[in-house]
């Protein structure tokens, strides 16, 4: 464990206030997952609907921390090399052609060093110095593919990689591991097992309507009580993508921008687009009307 964290972070409380600093409002669950993530260490799997804060999580660990995010995006088809490191070709070539022109010799010991990596992601947070531990948030680990996640393996368990070329690189300060999934499909027993796990769901009203107000500061109780409320009906409705907290802040970015304080079935279904992103969400809400999606609310 980092002297560094321990120093920082003595308790699940302490945790807590500097999220909420900061503006990110975790629930008792989250907070305790995350702080066991940080002590024990160990990587933390978060999972749950896109949009509830999984990425979100990780970017406030590191502002608490003050250490840096290092984001490894995953997709299908991604492999180790784009996510752990490469080598410099155009630097090599160039050493080799100097080394000619001067009539020296260049051996492959000196072309496959430090001096020619270069550091992706995973390899980046292994070697970041410290004292703080760098944050690596592997985003949507459900979209890369079993040999991915094979690869992974070795990090999580050990916080080191190995290099053919350099040998086994292990970090000193190891960093904190955060990975996300939209359970697009199962991942396996043997990353799971290497890891915390959290879902995150959806929040409650009362904490969405805080959340949204702290987010985009201005908005009055009536306004975030009346998207709660819209929001609320959304989910209980077959939609292909339910909002989540992001569509929900981006909802009242948009009505703020419009000078919206009461919303009306009229402002509601011309900025639907902020909320649902499917064409067929949208078509299902105006087949009930807008009237609909702001009946019922409670100032």
């Amino acid at each position: 464990m980092s002297e560094y964290v321990e120093r920082a972070l003595p308790g699940v409380g302490s945790l807590r206030a500097a999220l909420d600093a900061l503006g990110y409002l975790a629930d008792d669950g989250l907070v305790t997952a995350l702080f066991l993530a940080l002590r024990l260490p160990q990587p933390l799997l978060l999972e749950g609907e896109a949009g509830v804060g999984k990425t979100e999580a990780a970017k406030s660990v590191a502002a608490v921390l003050g250490s840096p995010l290092i984001r490894l995006q995953c997709y299908d088809g991604l492999d180790a090399a784009e996510a752990l490191y490469e080598w410099n070709h155009p630097r090599q070539l160039l050493a080799i052609r100097l080394a000619e022109a001067r009539h020296e010799q260049i051996g492959e010991d000196d072309l496959f060093s430090e001096a020619y990596l270069l550091r992706r992601p995973v390899l980046a947070a292994l070697s970041h110095p410290g004292p703080a531990p760098a944050v690596l948030l592997i985003d949507e680990i459900d979209r890369a593919d079993d040999d991915f996640e094979a690869f992974l393996l070795e990090v999580l368990a050990e916080a080191a990689v190995t290099i053919p070329e350099l040998g086994t690189v292990r970090a000193e300060v190891p960093p904190v591991v955060l990975l996300t999934s939209n359970r697009t499909r199962d991942l396996h027993d043997a990353l799971k097992r290497r890891c915390l796990y959290h879902w995150i769901d959806y929040p409650e009203t009362e904490r969405l309507i805080e959340i949204v107000r702290r987010r985009v500061p201005g908005t009055s109780r009536e306004l975030a009580v009346a998207v709660a409320a819209a929001v609320r009906r959304l989910r209980a409705l077959e939609l292909q993508k339910a909002p989540g907290i992001a569509e929900t802040i981006d909802w009242i970015s948009a009505l703020r921008l419009l000078g919206v304080d009461v919303l009306d079935a009229g402002v509601a279904g011309s900025t639907l687009g902020s909320l649902l992103k499917y064409r067929e969400d949208q078509e299902s809400v105006r087949e009930r009307g807008p009237e609909w999606l702001v009946a019922g609310h409670r100032p």
